[in-house]
């Protein structure tokens, strides 16, 4: 209770007209896909025509290629039941899937899926992404974790901000880099925040509170929120999701 009345209380700064305020974009849909509603969605990634996603929870965490078409696995390989899946990125031909709790990182072939190693880390792992010279991680922390592309070495943590200050811990979850931004989903709500990575500053926050009907939202189990981020850079357009969420969306971020 007390972290969503942090959360809410951060978002409520927002409708303080003396404040200079970040813009609020909001999703143009573009296409509808199906997605698996038994997917716990923690990480998101596109990549040459194909969607990778890892899902979470112990028992149920997995790294599936997903034909978007049908929301349908083209492969899934399930984790041991002790691992939560977290956030997952692709640098070169591997895939690199987090862990919850348990400070580990799995490093995969992307095409075959096979483990080639195991990395650990410190804290927990929430997302990942990676602007092609570094990683970025998030970790249930106000701060981003820079990591060395190739050793996932820890080089610096750097703060998330708002107008200055720094925003509340537990909203940083699945991130996606394009360009000169950090996208992150903030977790428990329907916000996701564009992110300046060199400074950390939130230059927008994109209001997805609009893609599911009430009647859809009442139909979900608690804990079905917006989480999941890929980029397609050919189109220019973002898938986004939730976990157990029945539905992908292609859109485009723009003024309403």
């Amino acid at each position: 209770m007390l972290q969503r009345l942090v959360i809410i209380g951060f978002l409520a700064l927002l409708c303080w007209p003396a404040l200079a305020q970040p813009p609020v974009l909001v999703p143009q849909v573009l296409n509808t896909y199906p997605h698996d509603s038994s997917a716990f969605t923690q990480g998101l990634l596109w990549h040459d025509g194909a969607l990778y996603e890892s899902t979470g929870l112990r028992g149920r965490s997995s790294l599936r290629r997903v034909d978007i078409e049908t929301g349908a696995p083209e492969i899934n390989l399930p984790l041991d039941a002790a691992y939560f899946a977290e956030g997952l990125e692709r640098v070169g031909d591997r895939l690199i899937q987090l862990t919850w709790q348990s400070g580990l990182a799995f490093v995969y072939d992307l095409h075959s899926f096979e483990l080639i190693e195991t990395i650990e880390y410190a804290g927990e792992g929430w997302g990942l992404c990676s602007d092609g010279r570094f990683l970025f991680m998030s970790d249930g922390s106000s701060y981003l974790s820079l990591r060395d592309l190739a050793t996932f070495e820890l080089l610096f943590r750097g703060a998330v901000t708002l107008e200055g200050q720094l925003i509340p811990p537990q909203l940083l979850n699945e991130l996606e880099c394009v360009g000169e931004h950090i996208y992150a989903n903030a977790w428990n709500t329907d916000y996701i925040f564009r992110i300046d990575r060199i400074t950390g500053e939130i230059t927008a926050l994109i209001d997805a509170s609009a893609l599911l009907t009430a009647a859809e939202r009442s139909a979900m189990s608690p804990g079905s929120v917006l989480n999941g981020i890929a980029y397609n850079p050919d189109a220019q357009t973002f898938y986004i999701t939730g976990k157990n969420w029945g539905a992908l969306f292609e859109v485009v971020f723009i003024q309403p």
